[in-house]
């Protein structure tokens, strides 16, 4: 009896160790595969996931990508993840591959887009920038006086917030401020349909608005916005779609953070004619003139989280000279690299700086490495990263592999860049939706 319940526990120890070494197995399989993966297109890319994991991977679009030099089949790829996995780019698109353990179980789906491999010209130079929102922002609310010697709040009891960006009113889309003042003067206090937007909900509300004591005009309590202005760097140029990446950063209002939607906008030549040093607490700044005496050197389409995208005009020549091979964040490593940027007048100066952090995410966004100023002149000038720099090509092993996005404020030696590959995603993107509008219009 005693021998059998020995058995027994035996049996259950190793159970539950067989248990725990695949679930620990599962984990690690889970972890080494990423969620996205972004490649060049006619490439192949070698990845070692060292998982002991069998695995069925299928794919929803069979036609952009081949896995150890084998179309993928309908019913799924049987692979071993313990070998180096091959993945063969065959034209540019996005697929999504489904991993599952044992052809069964449920691993994880990563997304894979290949976007053209081409060179690019990284530019460095400062721009002017002046867009017009889609739309108009909301960055305060305010009480109106009414005759009565009371106050009220209109558009704040309407629900409307601060960051709210406002649309159409009475079924009427609104292209400006002049547009929202007169919709609110014509109502003459009747009732108005308001629609807006809060981040990517849409929302409707009716406001009256309410006469003001002092200047007879009517008022429903808003502080509003719909345009901006301000100097960044370019940051790369294609010669052969004259399409071009800016900032490495989205635009957002100052008073709220919200991430400025794009109607229209251009970039301006500037020259840049003083600069405030960067210390320790206090950012620095690029201080810098538009040419407003020259043509207008592109149109501006998206403002993204990665940046502002667009295209230039043809007849403008940018850079070509600074063609380089893009560099995917796989291969960008912690060391050595330099920076272009645009300090003084209108010269562009490469400066050294050194990699100290690459991040692995699998997520688009502007903080991809931690960078440090090493360049003893760029020091000496700016202490550092500045703002204006931002958009600032980095270039290391011959391979344009990101921009500078933003600084520590406590260091301003130090900073952060984006990957370069999030900034081509966002203007294939840009172009898509732009070529879709053009279709439609």
């Amino acid at each position: 009896m005693h021998y059998i319940k020995s058995n027994k526990k035996k049996l259950y120890v190793l159970l539950f160790v067989c248990f725990c070494v695949i679930t620990l197995s599962y984990l690690q399989a889970f972890s080494v595969i990423p969620e996205k993966l972004i490649l060049l297109e006619g490439e192949e890319y070698i990845y070692n996931f060292r998982s002991f994991y069998f695995v069925n991977i299928k794919a929803d679009n069979r036609a952009v990508l081949k896995l150890n030099n084998t179309d993928i089949k309908a019913k799924g790829n049987y692979l071993e993840l313990i070998s180096p996995l091959s993945f063969k780019t065959e034209k540019r698109g996005s697929v999504k591959l489904n991993f599952k353990a044992f052809g069964v179980i449920p691993l994880k789906t990563m997304q894979v887009d290949i976007i053209p491999s081409k060179r690019l010209a990284a530019c460095g130079n400062t721009i002017g920038v002046k867009i017009k929102m889609d739309g108009i922002l909301v960055i305060g609310l305010s009480e109106v006086d009414k005759p009565d010697g009371s106050k009220s709040a209109p558009a704040k009891d309407g629900g409307i917030k601060t960051g709210d960006v406002i649309f159409e009113i009475n079924n009427k889309k609104l292209s400006g401020i002049k547009d929202l003042i007169a919709q609110i003067d014509y109502s003459k206090g009747d009732k108005l349909t308001i629609k807006f937007k809060r981040g990517n909900e849409l929302m409707s509300t009716t406001i009256s608005p309410i006469e003001g004591v002092n200047d007879k005009k009517y008022h429903i309590g808003l502080w509003v916005r719909d345009s901006t202005a301000g100097i960044g760097t370019m940051t790369f140029y294609d010669p052969q779609t004259h399409g071009f990446g800016a900032l490495g950063h989205g635009i957002t209002d100052a008073d709220t953070g919200t991430l400025m939607p794009v109607i229209s906008g251009e970039i301006m030549e500037s020259n840049i004619i003083s600069v405030r040093k960067g210390e320790h607490g206090t950012p620095g700044e690029l201080k810098g003139i538009f040419m407003e005496n020259k043509a207008p050197l592109g149109n501006i389409f998206t403002n993204a989280e990665c940046g502002i995208y667009g295209q230039m005009y043809e007849d403008i020549h940018i850079a070509k000279n600074r063609l380089y091979q893009i560099g995917l964040r796989g291969q960008v490593k912690v060391g050595p690299a330099t920076i272009l940027s645009n300090i003084e007048g209108n010269k562009i100066e490469e400066f050294n700086i050194m990699i100290e952090k690459v991040s692995r995410q699998s997520f688009s966004g502007p903080k991809g490495m931690v960078l440090k100023v090493t360049d003893k002149k760029l020091l000496n000038t700016t202490g550092g990263i500045v703002q204006g720099m931002s958009g600032s090509p980095i270039i290391q092993n011959g391979k344009l592999v990101g921009a500078v996005t933003h600084v520590l404020v406590n260091d301003p030696t130090r900073g952060y860049g984006i990957f370069i590959e999030w900034m081509l995603k966002n203007i294939s993107e840009s172009s898509e939706k732009l070529g879709q509008q053009r279709t439609a219009g």
